[in-house]
């Protein structure tokens, strides 16, 4: 229970503990013997820490049985982290559990108690010629195209580089200018990079440990291009047939959405001293794909992504610089800053089949998870909508959805995770063919529920 408040109380959110279920039965009731001594115990517990950890207790009914329901709430960000005052030891919460924080992850979260302006920071011994030419042509067309009355309209290359960050001074490039723009960041950033490798098959031999392992490095718009190669050859392809009878390769993962995570997880990654030695993670698992990078969320919630048009920014100068980088190979800007990130991949994984985007966020490090489908949840949303209705992906997300009931676009996005102006298409595609019926609108509520059959 100790390690547990703290955990939750460094966590995002918080978090809630429940006492009176027994997990081992499959959360079966108990029954509490006296709960009124239970909740003075846990708000006395909650006063061992430093910061006090607060609570927010109440009473419950589980099968007739009391159960003790206690919402641990989340420690300011500049008192962070709690730790037991007895110990010193603070926690944080893991997917099997609690555990003790590293001296590094403490730096962490010391870290986070001021605003992280280490992207502006010059680089060392850096000059001019440590610049990518053809980056930094391509960036100044760029900025003198899109914002021509503000960065723009300065004619000298040297006094724009400047002013957008890239440089200070004479020409000594900053943190932020030489990974977006550098011929070589690694140089002196060697864990600025990628690192991805996909799980072992089945029919490998037992002394493999990781299949197309790869180290990538280089300027952000570089690292972009070499990633979406990886994924190429990586991921497994099926042979999609579409209503069209046009026939294409799909990869089990959208690529725009994998581009989208390596990108935010590049730009966004924390740069300060205490993460200098970790990488960007990019692991294919068989049922799943993970992203990580050092850093948590920064001036958002894990509930708001894709949800509100916030683009709040840990690296601000980066994400400006990398708004006028284009990728070499593809070129399409690294990103928009227009925060399309979140909701571009859902809808893609929405236009693919692939549940939601699962997004973790433990303060110190931000992780994505995107799920293939089981097999045999796949196998029965085909029968039930694409053979037999010929339904798309998102078309047989919608209707599924409203098998049971009526539902409101607002209820729809935050059920499926896809954007309103998304699902009204949608939903208009389904009330055309007379799948869906509307209800309500001039003045009142607008829903949407199956057609009977």
């Amino acid at each position: 229970m100790t390690s547990t408040l703290s955990a939750l109380a460094n966590q995002p959110g918080g978090g809630t503990i429940i006492l009176g279920l027994d997990e081992k039965t499959g959360f079966r009731a108990v029954g509490l013997s006296d709960v009124q001594t239970l909740k003075q115990g846990l708000a006395a517990k909650a006063r061992a820490f430093t910061p006090p950890v607060r609570l927010t207790i109440d009473d419950a009914e589980v099968d007739g049985a009391p159960v003790i329901v206690a919402q641990v709430h989340e420690c300011d960000r500049s008192t962070k982290p709690c730790r037991v005052t007895a110990t010193g030891t603070a926690y944080l919460r893991a997917y099997d559990g609690d555990y003790a924080l590293s001296g590094l992850e403490e730096q962490g979260f010391l870290a986070g108690r001021r605003p992280p302006h280490f992207d502006r920071s010059p680089v060392e011994d850096g000059n001019l010629d440590d610049l990518d030419v053809e980056l930094v042509d391509a960036f100044l067309a760029s900025v003198r195209d899109r914002d021509p009355s503000g960065l723009g309209r300065f004619p000298d290359d040297a006094e724009l580089l400047r002013r957008a960050g890239v440089t200070v001074g004479a020409g000594q490039p900053t943190v932020a200018g030489l990974l977006a723009l550098g011929v070589h960041p690694q140089q002196w950033f060697p864990r600025y990079v990628v690192q991805a490798a996909a799980q072992p098959l089945p029919t490998d031999s037992a002394a493999t440990r990781a299949r197309n392992q790869i180290t990538i490095s280089g300027p952000i718009p570089r690292m972009l291009d070499t990633a979406l190669a990886w994924a190429r050859r990586t991921f497994d392809t099926a042979i999609v047939a579409e209503l069209d009878g046009s026939v294409h390769d799909r990869p089990v993962y959208p690529l725009v959405a994998f581009r989208e995570l390596v990108a935010n997880a590049l730009i966004h990654r924390d740069l300060d001293h205490w993460s200098a030695g970790l990488a960007v993670e990019v692991r294919l698992l068989r049922d799943r794909l993970v992203v990580g990078n050092p850093g948590g969320l920064y001036g958002i919630t894990v509930d708001r992504l894709g949800r509100d048009a916030v683009t709040s920014a840990r690296n601000a100068r980066l994400v400006s610089i990398c708004q006028h980088v284009r990728a070499p190979e593809t070129g399409a800007r690294v990103i928009e800053a227009l925060a399309t990130g979140i909701p571009t991949i859902n809808e893609a994984l929405a236009e693919n089949g692939l549940p939601p985007a699962h997004y973790i966020d433990s303060g110190i490090r931000f992780t994505v998870v995107l799920h293939a489908h089981a097999p045999d949840v796949a196998k029965a949303s085909e029968v039930r909508t694409t053979a037999t209705l010929r339904l798309g992906p998102t078309e047989g997300r919608v209707y599924d959805s409203l098998a049971t009931r009526a539902k409101t676009v607002d209820e729809l996005s935050d059920e499926l995770g896809l954007s309103a102006p998304n699902l009204r298409k949608t939903l208009r595609r389904l009330r055309d063919r007379g799948l869906v019926l509307q209800q309500g609108g001039k003045g009142q509520v607008t829903v949407y529920q199956r057609a009977p059959k």
